[in-house]
């Protein structure tokens, strides 16, 4: 086989990961909706947290600069999914903010403004960078810290399954959407060569494997032994 073959080869598999990747994060990007439905139809944002959604568009942001060929013109799926995933994000922050009590409401529009000025320093502090590969490296290993912060969340699920006995807080097809993605981006970064991609998402494929396999391990388990909520007030 010739080296363009082989290469195109090696092109399809990745693009193909990608897309993959693309439609298994859209799963993610919708399952709040039920949650904003609540808040909608009861006008309140009651004990429910706007900061994870916050946090969740700093994360999109940065990766989505990663994307871009300002740093990695090889990327265009980290560029697409990481854009859809911030304006789902924005999105619920809006909807969030405009349910939420005023004495909170200016807490949270204040964490989104300094998410929103991180973001801008960012980008003008990495265009400053001449060099281009000292340029993704900068950028990637912010991408990469803001994405293994965000595994905080399926950590502290896999420890309330353990001490509970009980999958009621870990969805099956939640859980089965982030080992998917995570694991089609794992697999993305691979065929890339891309450090940045393939390392946060190998994890992320460890923490879906292993929410899966507690899943089947528990799922008989007596969902009465449980009623602890996942979702608390950080006000």
């Amino acid at each position: 086989m010739s080296v363009s073959a082989s290469s195109s080869i090696l092109t399809v598999c990745k693009d193909a990961a990608g897309i993959a990747g693309n439609i298994f994060a859209f799963g993610l990007f919708v399952s709040p909706i039920p949650t904003f439905r609540r808040i909608v139809r009861n006008g309140s944002t009651e004990m429910f947290s706007g900061s994870p959604y916050i946090y969740a568009l700093l994360n999109c942001l940065i990766c989505m600069w990663y994307g871009t060929p300002f740093i990695s013109p090889d990327n265009l799926m980290v560029l697409t999914v990481n854009s859809g995933g911030a304006v789902f994000q924005f999105v619920y922050i809006i909807l969030f903010v405009t349910y939420e009590e005023k004495n909170r409401k200016v807490r949270t529009v204040g964490l989104l403004l300094a998410v929103l000025g991180l973001f801008a320093i960012i980008v003008f502090g990495s265009l400053q960078i001449a060099d281009r590969v000292t340029r993704r490296v900068f950028v990637g290993s912010l991408s990469v810290a803001s994405l293994i912060s965000m595994f905080a969340s399926p950590l502290f699920i896999i420890k309330l399954v353990i001490r509970t006995k009980s999958v009621e807080f870990m969805p099956f097809f939640l859980s089965l959407s982030t080992f998917l993605m995570s694991a089609s981006f794992f697999l993305y970064g691979l065929l890339n060569f891309d450090v940045f991609v393939y390392v946060p998402n190998g994890i992320g494929t460890i923490l879906g494997i292993v929410q899966l396999a507690l899943y089947f391990y528990y799922k008989d388990a007596s969902r009465e032994e449980s009623r602890e909520p996942l979702i608390v007030s950080y006000a």
